[in-house]
């Protein structure tokens, strides 16, 4: 197995690092749109049983997505800190290796001609049930395969089951302390702290067998994002909403056994086209999703997958991010708010917490827009653009919309528990 030592992030200060595994689509094969019960191959193999445009190749998996949350949140100016794995097998094609370097992350390429590429078929339901299937081996990341400079990210996240995530932190906290020890630990500050973890449990394991563990493995990470299907299934409930007094206790019941080390983590739960709910110990926000169905019923959302992995991508980079555009843009648009400034204040020294998920919601809402990941280009005045949007922009407009709904309503959004 070889790897492309050139696509080793040129830079000392890795700030997002994934463990989640790239997957390549393979055809997507809409054949008659008049029948709903057509069987449909696309993206990661996407079956949707409705009509789409012919398509090869898509990138996918939760790897891909993660690093374009992240990449879109860090702009430009830091794509280099965004580092993942990609591994390469004989069937990987060319034009799919331009895209990932056309984003210039700090992406370790790993070539095996003696093996395919991973690849991966996905199945939605009417209610947002998601199906999902390998259909070649997976070469799952462990965290020994991680570089030096990967060890040192700021920030991590994970795709995976309660006992691995727990020996995921495990593994990387162990590595770091043998670097420190060994005179080998990078003169950045942030060495010195603990890093940010970010934990996607796993859908086929959100089941009531795993609860134990799902409230152990909370405890060493800072953020758990289940959907709102996952959650429900995990507590024997057909689904987790706002509005019910199960799902609130569920809520309660998350948050008291403990979130991160010090108890003071985030229970983020990704609700699709209602957006996202985010509990702290003693707050919640939450922040309706980026595109809003029409008075016609109509939207621009075309495919949902991996919306989930780049919000928490984007939200992992967004805690990282104090002090640069985004949250200048987010701060600049809500300062005036009375509602926001003080709920801000009592969310501590969680504030970048806040800031973070508008991040999120934003670059989710460009992973819906297409099959596939958003298009990355350059504007004729040089800006960085994805499907033909400045990030940053998106951000302003997005935070207009919410700074109008919370001096309308703002116990909707934020609330001191």
């Amino acid at each position: 197995m070889a790897v492309n030592a050139s696509e080793i992030a040129q830079t000392d200060d890795i700030e997002f690092c994934t463990l989640g595994m790239f997957i390549l689509g393979m055809l997507i094969i809409f054949e008659d749109p008049a029948d709903p019960t057509l069987t449909v191959h696309c993206a990661d193999d996407i079956d949707f049983g409705g009509s789409r445009p012919r398509v090869k190749n898509i990138l996918g998996g939760a790897a891909s997505f993660a690093v374009v949350g992240a990449r879109l949140v860090a702009g430009a100016p830091y794509a280099r800190s965004v580092s993942w794995i990609v591994d390469v097998g004989s069937d990987f094609p060319p034009e799919t290796l331009a895209v990932i370097k056309s984003w210039n992350t700090g992406c370790v390429i790993r070539e095996n001609h003696q093996r395919l590429t991973t690849r991966a078929w996905n199945g939605y339901h009417p209610d947002e049930k998601r199906d999902f299937k390998y259909l070649t081996p997976k070469l799952r990341l462990e965290p020994s395969m991680l570089s030096e400079t990967q060890v040192w990210s700021r920030t991590f996240h994970m795709v995976c089951s309660a006992s691995r995530c727990m020996y995921i932190v495990e593994d990387i906290l162990r590595q770091r302390e043998e670097l420190r020890s060994a005179g080998r630990a990078p003169s950045t500050k942030h060495a010195a702290e603990r890093p940010i973890f970010v934990w996607e449990p796993i859908p086929d394991l959100c089941t009531p067998e795993e609860q134990e563990k799902f409230f152990e493995a909370n405890r060493v990470v800072d953020v758990v994002s289940p959907n709102h299907m996952e959650l429900g299934m995990m507590f024997e409930q057909p689904g987790w909403t706002v509005d019910n007094e199960q799902s609130q206790s569920l809520v309660q019941k998350i948050i008291n056994s403990g979130i991160g080390p010090n108890g003071d983590g985030c229970l983020a739960i990704r609700a699709g086209k209602e957006g996202s709910y985010a509990y702290s110990r003693d707050q919640k926000i939450w922040l309706p999703a980026y595109h809003k169905t029409d008075a016609s019923g109509s939207t621009v959302v075309l495919d949902p997958t991996g919306a989930g992995n780049s919000f928490l991508g984007a939200l992992a980079q967004g805690m990282v991010t104090a002090g640069r555009e985004p949250f200048e843009v987010i701060q600049s648009v809500l300062s005036p708010s009375e509602s926001w400034s003080k709920a801000m204040k009592a969310w501590g020294n969680r504030q970048d917490l806040p800031l973070a998920l508008i991040c999120a919601t934003v670059a989710a809402g460009f992973v819906v827009e297409q099959i596939g990941v958003p298009q990355i280009s350059v504007s004729g005045n040089g800006k960085e653009l994805w499907n033909q949007s400045e990030f940053t922009e998106r951000v302003r407009l997005y935070t207009q919309r919410l700074y109008g709904t919370v001096e309308e309503s703002p116990q909707r959004h934020l609330l001191t528990n």
